[in-house]
């Protein structure tokens, strides 16, 4: 065994466990990185969005590790990474009906000028996470890669690492390692059946000569999105199903010629075949929508295909003595939203904060980490909730279009919270600003401080299910939830996110102009405040770094 005792061993070195051995690290714990491979390696999870970007940012802030901002912006992605990463202006969406081409009518695009939030991007992941990693290990963490961990062993003053050649000792484990958590195997942790309603299975890929989704049509102005479709995550959506392309090839400064393809769809409606290979079964899918068989025709895949069973898994418990189960060795719903990634850094925002107290204090006992188990089950029931929804909406564009708008605007409301923050930090240097992050009294979700949207919300999830169950048509609880936006002080108007006719959320200035007076004069105080803060705060450090705002 070696002699070294480590603060914290950490079991799994992609972008959670190497966020957090950095954090760790720089703030002077001993902290040993274990992974069963290495790097660069394969991944998926690709697809960022403000809310992960600000995120990141705080822990960069937060726990001075500045390296962290490369991640934020597209721009600095590729700068500290090399020019191999998609731009992503815009989250966008086209419904698909079977034997029928796709209608321009049934399609949304939401995207936010990238100098009032973060510019987003397509990260190609084998270079991301290798990057943190090595970022992990500037700053002190000890690796161990090819190492398969064999049994954890716990007594009172710490715990025992064993693999093949090689035992560790620390004071606490972090299991990071994702869906075969070894933590998760010895305690029985996985909850039979998961408790989580929605179902998945997925196949993917990554692709050459992938065919740009705007080049499929040549649709007039008024049918074509203000961004086009390929520079940002594409989701081509059918009825308990969807599938992605997410490019790496679509800016001028790429050098990578690679997209990434999937298909994500509810075994219950589409068992996974026994008689089709992975590649067979996804373009067995896809040959209803003859708009989706034209997307990949001609596609050639540069690896192995991968496909899953049901890809959602849950935990009964997230942290116990001296140990805890972060991200991805917990749980995981779907990457429909791309929330996999925001609920990481959200997490290791709080876990990070409370394992720093702990080596200083020499207490790890699960009661320490409370707060961040119920983080982090709250964050997989609520993204749980919601692509549920997304799922069962499917079956008709009003009620889609309305439940498309519930994520839109948590999202972006949730950045508002998170970006207040940010600028209040940087005036005083006060971390109590993002502690105050923590304190939502709707844990989990993306907005989780103002009431009103809470009960919205729940009230949206519930009709959803009515419809799933044939209680009520899906157009009456379209025209109900957006009766709610219209009326409600919480929902911005003029914005796109209220009004039923807006396919495409994409905003210029006269928009935030009118936005801006009704935050004055109608809002929510609370919601009005938070608007006219973050905004004024976007504005004055834009134009005192030279920047326009569109």
């Amino acid at each position: 065994m070696e002699k070294t005792v480590y603060d914290v061993a950490i079991l799994g070195s992609g972008i959670a466990g190497s966020l957090l051995g950095a954090i760790l690290a720089r703030h002077g714990a001993k902290v040993l990185l274990l992974d069963a491979a290495s790097h660069p390696r394969f991944a998926i999870g690709e697809s960022t969005i403000p809310y992960t970007l600000l995120y990141l940012r705080v822990l960069a802030e937060r726990y001075d590790v500045p390296e962290i901002k490369a991640l934020a912006t597209f721009t600095q992605t590729r700068k500290a990474m090399g020019e191999r990463f998609g731009v992503k202006r815009h989250f966008g969406f086209l419904l698909h009906h079977e034997g029928r081409p796709q209608n321009p009518r049934e399609t949304n695009e939401f995207n936010t000028p990238k100098n009032l939030l973060n510019e987003a991007a397509h990260y190609f992941r084998q270079d991301t996470d290798a990057y943190l990693f090595h970022v992990a290990i500037k700053y002190g963490c000890k690796a161990r890669q090819n190492f398969r961990v064999e049994e954890v062993d716990f007594d009172d003053s710490g715990v025992t690492v064993s693999g093949g050649d090689a035992q560790y000792r620390a004071r606490y484990v972090v299991d990071a390692s994702g869906f075969r958590s070894p933590l998760a195997e010895k305690f029985g942790l996985r909850e039979t059946p998961c408790r989580l309603k929605h179902h998945s299975r997925s196949i993917w890929n990554h692709m050459l000569d992938i065919t740009p989704t705007d080049d499929l049509w040549r649709h007039g102005p008024e049918n074509r999105p203000p961004f086009p479709w390929y520079e940002g995550t594409v989701h081509h959506m059918f009825e308990r199903g969807w599938a992605w392309v997410i490019a790496f090839d679509n800016n001028k400064w790429s050098t990578n010629p690679l997209c990434s393809v999937g298909m994500t769809v509810d075994p219950r409606t589409y068992p996974k075949p026994d008689h089709l290979t992975p590649e067979e079964d996804f373009y067995a899918l896809a040959a209803p929508y003859p708009d989706i068989v034209r997307q990949f025709e001609g596609g050639k895949p540069v690896r192995e295909w991968v496909s899953t069973g049901r890809l959602q898994y849950s935990s009964s418990r997230c942290a116990g003595d001296r140990w805890f189960l972060l991200s991805h060795a917990a749980g995981f719903i779907d990457p429909l939203f791309s929330r996999g990634l925001s609920n990481t850094a959200e997490s290791v925002h709080s876990l990070a904060s409370r394992l720093l107290d702990a080596v200083k204090d020499d207490d790890f006992s699960a009661e320490r980490f409370e707060f961040v188990e119920r983080l982090q089950q709250r964050l997989f029931d609520y993204n749980d909730s919601l692509v549920n929804a997304a799922f069962i909406s499917w079956r008709e564009y009003d009620l889609w279009t309305a439940v498309f708008r519930f994520w839109a605007w948590g999202a972006n409301a949730g950045c508002y919270q998170i970006q207040r923050a940010l600028s209040r930090f940087a005036k005083d240097g006060n971390d109590r600003h993002f502690r105050e992050l923590e304190q939502a009294p709707h844990l989990g979700h993306y907005w989780g401080f103002n009431d009103g949207f809470a009960k919205a919300y729940d009230s949206m999830v519930e009709q959803v299910d009515a419809v799933e169950a044939g209680r009520l048509a899906p157009l009456e609880a379209a025209d109900d939830l957006y009766d709610q936006m219209r009326l409600a002080d919480f929902w911005p108007k003029h914005f796109g996110f209220a009004e039923r006719d807006v396919r495409f959320i994409s905003p210029g200035p006269k928009t935030f102009f009118k936005m801006a007076r009704w935050a004055k004069t109608e809002a929510d105080p609370e919601l009005g405040g938070l608007m006219i803060e973050t905004g004024k705060a976007a504005i004055r450090s834009r134009v005192l770094k030279g920047r326009k705002l569109f």
